[in-house]
């Protein structure tokens, strides 16, 4: 079946031209054009992927990603202002798993989102492809314990909700305790795909899981930063 992907904008040239290019692409679009309208409809028929305008009346799409975690792991794509680094933080701080900055390349929109879409689909087409096979392989860590086959991540007895692109990063620096992944390392890791995204993006990223490690665990310390080298997973 074609992807379904939510736009919610308030620049309805914007939704009429993204709409009309991602269905000549094979997907099913729905479009909203406030945070307020889409957020219960998101809510209760998830797309399989959205397209959030941060800067809109009512609803902004700080607020709208903010109640959506509340609830959903969806796959998010930030459209923000240019130049606008503090909304572009922000929206990775809330979760969101990637960003566009306005003006942008209808092209460059729809490689992000098809990057996003394999990233989230490709366990799951691999146990659908493979059913008898045997499961994806958990990976322990001490007081880590992750489960790719179930996106289930579990510290010290208790469940961390983490977006796509967080799971990967961390399935990343867990892999090999103790050795150091450089950003570019982990851009491979979590993206996959030949798109940009620049250092920021990752540092972003890093600080969002720990802080959401944090929230069960006040003392975790398990993620390192080397400056200037890169991350680690610490070995306990």
């Amino acid at each position: 079946m074609s992807a379904s992907i939510a736009l919610v904008d308030d620049d309805r040239n914007i939704l009429t031209s993204v709409s009309i290019a991602l269905q000549a692409e094979g997907f099913l679009v729905r479009v909203y054009s406030d945070g307020d309208a889409a957020l219960k409809a998101l809510t209760d028929n998830p797309p399989d992927l959205a397209v959030l305008d941060i800067k809109m009346p009512r609803m902004d799409g700080m607020e709208l990603l903010r109640r959506l975690r509340e609830k959903s792991a969806l796959p998010v794509v930030f459209l923000t202002s240019k130049d606008d680094e503090l909304d572009e933080a922000l929206g990775l701080a809330l979760g969101a798993d990637d960003y566009i900055t306005k003006p942008f390349s209808q092209r460059l929109l729809i490689a992000r989102i098809r990057a996003l879409l394999r990233r989230t689909d490709a366990r799951a087409a691999g146990d659908a492809a493979n059913p008898d096979g045997p499961p994806a392989e958990r990976i322990v860590r001490g007081s880590l314990e992750m489960d790719p086959a179930r996106h289930r991540v579990v510290w010290k007895g208790r469940d961390v909700t983490l977006t796509v692109t967080e799971f990967l990063i961390l399935e990343a620096l867990s892999q090999r305790p103790g050795f150091v992944k450089s950003r570019d390392q982990l851009m491979d890791a979590a993206y996959q795909d030949d798109v940009y995204v620049d250092d920021r993006t990752i540092d972003s990223h890093i600080k969002r899981v720990r802080r959401k490690f944090r929230q069960v665990d006040g003392d975790f310390k398990a993620i390192e930063t080397l400056y200037g080298v890169g991350y680690r997973f610490a070995e306990e």
